[in-house]
């Protein structure tokens, strides 16, 4: 880098440097998890109902039952439960990637902490998942009040009665996978880069709108508790937190990588340097030969020819009556530096 550049780089420049091709593997890498996880983490059915019944109980004990009144108008009007079905089962995986695409090209100063804020909150998610298997509401006895909108509008989307897997796919799903509520975790993320990053009226009412709507609808469908969106939440805050010391982190073991791989210099070992060339005539170190002189002393295959002014002739080529290096005019060796013709060195004339 230059002397007179600037220590730091801009925020343009440090987001310039994400490429697609390294930053879309690792998007999938994250989704992959994220589907695997859910996959994985299936836990008995009877444990995940235990759960999600101890989630109803805690609401009704602390007056918190938005989930019933919700359901019931979303299974009354079509018109409002068969878009939220489809919101359910869509938006949460094109938004979050619109928004990823969105910062990394006009936002890319911003762009590598949001998406380390997204990932370490959704692998936050996955140990919930893993942990703590909890059945929705919408997979309750119908005697605690549910009805399964999935399955009511069923025939309107792909999802057919086994929440947002394509109809015949549900075993490739973790359908006990409630606890947090992702969909809300996400929802919020997108929200809050849209009103920082957003900068227009429309951003900032999508960035309200959207986790909002997302929290009515999840609740609505009978997909998630209200707890469910409040653990969302949670694990989006404590991902916030966590996202800045997991960059350092990773810049650290980048770091300690890149100083233990052996530095490359074009595929071949640097020309070595004679101790006659070195040093010059009054004992300081010189300049490195270049060019000619270089080659035919990385060789050892002849002695280059002082010409004088810092020139050298070409390879095998002398100038008559000029001497070379390590000879005299009347053509015996010398000890010392390469002379002229007037016995002064050559580097000097």
């Amino acid at each position: 880098m230059p002397q007179n550049a600037p220590a730091h780089r801009t925020g343009r420049e440090e987001g310039s440097r994400h490429r697609w091709w390294t930053e879309l593997p690792l998007i999938a890498l994250v989704y992959g998890a994220y589907s695997a996880g859910r996959l994985l983490a299936r836990g008995d059915v009877s444990t995940a109902v235990d759960h999600g019944l101890a989630i109803l109980r805690l609401e009704q004990h602390l007056g918190l039952n938005a989930e019933h009144p919700l359901n019931r108008v979303f299974t009354a009007y079509p018109s409002i439960g068969i878009p939220s079905d489809f919101a359910y089962a869509s938006l949460h995986y094109l938004v979050t990637p619109a928004i990823l695409v969105w910062l990394w090209k006009r936002r890319p100063a911003s762009y590598r902490v949001a998406r380390t804020w997204l990932m370490v909150s959704t692998f936050l998610g996955l140990l919930g998942f893993t942990l703590l298997p909890t059945c929705p509401p919408r997979l309750l006895d119908a005697g605690h009040g549910f009805v399964d909108t999935m399955a009511q509008y069923g025939q309107y989307g792909w999802w057919g009665g086994e929440a947002s897997a394509p109809r015949g796919l549900g075993g490739l799903t973790n359908q006990y996978a409630a606890m947090p509520s992702l969909h809300v975790g996400w929802a919020l993320w997108c929200g809050v880069m849209l009103w920082r990053h957003g900068r227009s009226a429309p951003a900032r009412a999508a960035a309200v709108a959207y986790p909002l709507i997302t929290t009515i609808v999840v609740m609505g469908t009978a997909n998630h508790y209200f707890l469910d969106a409040v653990a969302g939440v949670a694990v989006m805050g404590l991902g916030l937190l966590l996202a800045r010391p997991a960059l350092r982190l990773t810049d650290r073991l980048r770091d300690h990588l890149r100083e233990r791989l052996p530095e490359r210099t074009g595929g071949r070992p640097a020309p070595a340097i004679s101790p006659a060339v070195a040093m010059s005539p009054v004992g300081s170190p010189a300049a490195a030969p270049t060019g000619a002189a270089a080659r035919s002393e990385a060789s050892g295959s002849g002695t280059a020819t002082i010409v004088g002014g810092g020139c050298e002739t070409s390879a095998g080529e002398r100038i008559p009556r000029q001497p070379s290096r390590g000879s005299r005019p009347d053509g015996g060796a010398t000890a010392g530096p390469a002379t002229a013709g007037d016995g002064a060195p050559a580097a000097a004339r």
